[in-house]
């Protein structure tokens, strides 16, 4: 009964569904520390008359940022052998590790085109995915991103799309939520300027505060140097009378400024995005800081929709943790691809400029959408962005809710 069930969800995928759950065969066995990405090749499944496509991932398995990298892959690992499993098309996955630093990824991307990819599912994090995008481009390989959300990484690449929403929509999305349910707010900004990521987000942010009438009464920045100490940047946004602290940055320095402004007595709510995601697993941490934290995501493991639910199970049975939404967006990137060769009828012996050409046409294709853990009816435009709008969420009792 469980075989036939993941059948059918499985089945569903191929009109538009997302499908989760799964069947519980472990990953291969890799050199990696337990609950990290695999980095070696996935098992595949004895019918394999339709042919073998060999799919690539990149992104930080190790590192600062290894909690986004190794669960997208983890994501991403489940979906193939869910639909390895179903026998026809076959994924042949093998993610490498970039360590979130540019010069790493393109040095992985190369690995993998010698490997033999033919389409990535990567990298992760933005100033990767800027650098691997431009390499990909040249080499007319099909790319996805589970995560990269700046808007320079599909700029002027017709081959470079996005599973997550853009740093833009991010932007403007907290603005347009705040200026409906807290209009008479006064926010402060911390954010790092050296940082694509968290730069396009704020000027977006900013320039829609302005719009909608809101009051920004301070900003301050940091870099990668300087991201352990915001003593300044948090008494300054107390002395500027700010109720509302806008983050739009990654956990690790967000743990930091919760941490510090708890030491000072300060206590305004604090408003994140994508990026916050992870900041009740960071080690020595008190979660109970991020008690009404809010943030901007589209995804959240306690959602109790079935396809959520199923993946849950899936991940925390393969991994022991909760699967957080890099891990959903990994999972929706292989099947979007695996979606695409189907409504494009591409097949793993045409070149690797064909299969990047032929997916480019689907997923720009008005017919096409996919409805996954990450949002209904996705769709992507010929700029690579796709359509699909973030929640808001706030953080009670350690967990994700909806406000």
């Amino acid at each position: 009964m469980k075989k036939y069930l993941a059948l059918l969800l499985a089945l569903a995928m191929v009109f538009a569904l997302a499908a989760c759950g799964g069947d519980n065969a472990e990953p291969p066995a890799t050199d990696a520390p337990e609950g990290d990405a695999t980095v070696t090749d996935a098992p595949v499944a004895e019918n394999t008359e339709a042919g073998v496509f060999k799919i690539g991932g990149i992104g930080p398995l190790t590192g600062d940022a290894a909690i986004y990298g190794t669960a997208a892959m983890n994501g991403a690992q489940i979906a193939v052998d869910e639909i390895n499993a179903l026998g026809g098309i076959q994924f042949e996955f093998q993610a490498q590790d970039d360590v979130s630093v540019a010069e790493t990824s393109v040095n992985a991307y190369n690995t993998l085109k010698d490997w033999g990819m033919q389409a990535l599912i990567g990298p992760v994090t933005t100033g990767p995915a800027i650098s691997v995008s431009a390499e990909a481009y040249n080499d007319r390989i099909f790319a996805l991103t589970p995560s990269a959300s700046s808007a320079d990484v599909t700029a002027d690449k017709d081959n470079m799309f996005q599973m997550c929403f853009t740093d833009p929509n991010q932007g403007v999305s907290a603005a347009d939520y705040m200026a409906e349910n807290m209009p008479d707010v006064k926010i402060a900004i911390i954010y790092r300027n050296d940082d694509a990521y968290s730069q396009g987000i704020r000027d977006t942010f900013v320039s829609e505060a302005e719009s909608k009438g809101l009051s920004v009464v301070y900003e301050g920045t940091f870099t990668q140097d300087t991201q352990t100490d915001f003593s300044v940047q948090v008494a300054a946004a107390q002395a500027a009378g700010a109720d509302m602290v806008f983050l739009p940055i990654y956990y690790t320095p967000a743990s930091v400024i919760l941490t510090q402004a708890n030491a000072i007595g300060y206590a305004p709510t604090f408003f994140g995005v994508d990026g916050m995601d992870g900041i009740l697993t960071v080690e020595g941490f008190d979660t109970s800081l991020a008690e009404g934290v809010m943030l901007l995501t589209p995804f959240s493991a306690t959602l109790s929709d079935e396809l959520t639910v199923n993946f849950v199970t899936e991940y925390e049975s393969r991994h022991g943790e909760t699967p957080n939404q890099f891990a959903a967006d990994g999972y929706d990137c292989v099947y979007a691809i695996y979606n695409a060769i189907q409504a494009g009828n591409i097949t793993p012996d045409m070149s690797t400029a064909d299969i990047c050409d032929a997916l480019i046409d689907t997923f720009t294709s008005d017919s096409f959408s996919v409805s996954g853990l990450t949002g209904q009816g996705m769709t992507w435009g010929s700029n690579g962005e796709v359509s699909k709008a973030p929640m808001a969420f706030v953080i009670q009792d350690g967990v994700y809710v909806l406000p």
